[in-house]
């Protein structure tokens, strides 16, 4: 454990976890490098340089993903008993390293190792080492942090491509991957490793900042349930969360990626179109907002039913667009949705099974999370080429995301036997 935490956590008049969220908020921030928003920005000038293909750049974010699925329990493991620093920093330093190489790629081959590498950090380590953190330090404002955290990833969606193309537009794109590689490197390493802590226990404190008493180990008013990897896997619970993962996952990536396409084949100006997905991505923080307004006493499986029926409208709404007010709705109500969702369910796994082996079960699941993911933009593009337009596919999504209600309505909370 770093000294300065030890030193800070003291001192300070207020509770060493904000503290630790705060630099969990700048790795955040720091991890999108590889997200598909930054690479959208690099496409079009590597195509023209190199001559591949759209599918041969896309094929590498695929890739990642099944390496991130294959990483995640291993990882996962890991975490619990290391805490998050040593694999938050790892993944930054990696991460950072190989996306500064990529302004130096000569071919093909090598733009896959180096982005497939990024993309598997981004995928499981760096997903793995912030929430877990987030779940050791908060429990009762487990939900609020989560929001904070998932806001500063969101902040990271949108400033670095904007990086990436001024650098691009003043030097080319082999300039807006260093760019890129510099600023993970700077934002995201040094809060890492000089304030990152393993669990609030190590310097005196129980979740949510309450000083530990001398005479009980309590850690909060009522202790969670610890389970660990194989009793969670028995649990009807485990597998009705993992139902809700797989089915909502496809949706996620599958409309977000062919939302902008979708309205230009519905009549709607490129100019419009991109005003649309903005407000997609405003309703997304919105939707993370409301998630850290939720009283802990609401059963989580109440809200997310609500979300996957919220996800389920998205898709429909936008079947029906016939101008740019249609699009900004539909846009907007989809977009609340993903956002909600992805703050509440890395809560949900940890209010469900608690602290001690949350890196070792939310690797498992995290696995078929990736590998969901990456099914939705596949299952989107080939049922767009075989019918002509999208209209199929978002009714094949909306069907899904109807069936996430049922499996979240089914994960009741478990108990130890």
């Amino acid at each position: 454990m770093p000294a300065l935490a030890r030193t800070l956590a003291a001192r300070l008049p207020f509770y060493y976890g904000w503290v630790v969220l705060a630099g969990l908020c700048l790795a955040g921030f720091a991890r999108q490098g590889p997200a598909l928003a930054p690479l959208s920005v690099f496409v079009l000038p590597m195509t023209r340089e190199f001559g591949w293909s759209r599918a041969a750049i896309s094929g590498a974010v695929s890739l990642g993903g099944v390496l991130a699925a294959l990483a995640a329990p291993i990882i996962g493991p890991l975490l619990d008993r290391r805490g998050p620093r040593l694999v938050l920093c790892v993944a930054v330093l990696v991460n950072g390293t190989a996306l500064f190489l990529l302004s130096f790629t000569p071919s093909l081959l090598v733009f896959y190792v180096l982005f497939c590498i990024a993309r598997m950090n981004w995928a499981a380590p760096f997903d793995l080492a912030i929430y877990g953190a987030i779940n050791n330090w908060f429990v009762e404002r487990r939900a609020f942090a989560s929001s904070v955290a998932t806001l500063a990833q969101m902040a990271g969606l949108v400033v670095l491509p904007l990086v990436a193309q001024f650098a691009i537009d003043h030097g080319g794109w082999r300039n807006g991957w260093a760019a890129i590689g510099f600023l993970t490197l700077a934002i995201g390493f040094l809060p890492s490793w000089l304030l990152l802590a393993r669990r609030p226990e190590d310097l005196g404190f129980v979740p949510d900042g309450a000083v530990r008493s001398a005479h009980t180990d309590t850690t909060i008013r009522q202790p969670e349930q610890q389970f660990s990897r194989r009793d969670a896997i028995r649990t009807s619970a485990f597998w009705m969360l993992l139902a809700y993962t797989i089915l909502v996952y496809p949706v996620q990536a599958g409309v977000s990626l062919h939302q902008a396409p979708h309205l230009i084949e519905r009549g709607i100006s490129p100019t419009v179109a991109a005003a649309i997905v903005a407000t997609f991505s405003a309703a997304s923080g919105l939707g993370t907002l409301a998630c850290s307004l939720l009283p802990r006493r609401l059963p989580l499986r109440f809200v997310l039913a609500f979300v996957g029926a919220v996800m389920a409208t998205g898709p429909l709404l936008m079947t029906r667009i016939a101008g740019p007010f249609d699009g900004y709705v539909a846009g907007a109500v989809y977009g609340f949705g993903i956002g909600a969702m992805l703050t509440l369910l890395p809560v949900a796994w940890a209010d469900y099974f608690g602290r001690s082996n949350f890196g070792a079960i939310r690797g498992v699941t995290l696995s078929a999370q990736v590998l969901a993911q990456a099914t939705g933009p596949l299952l989107s593009g080939a049922l767009h080429d075989w019918t002509g337009n999208y209209m199929l596919s978002l009714y094949t999504f909306a069907a899904l995301a109807s069936l996430s209600v049922v499996a979240a309505l089914g994960a009741r909370r478990p108990v130890i036997s």
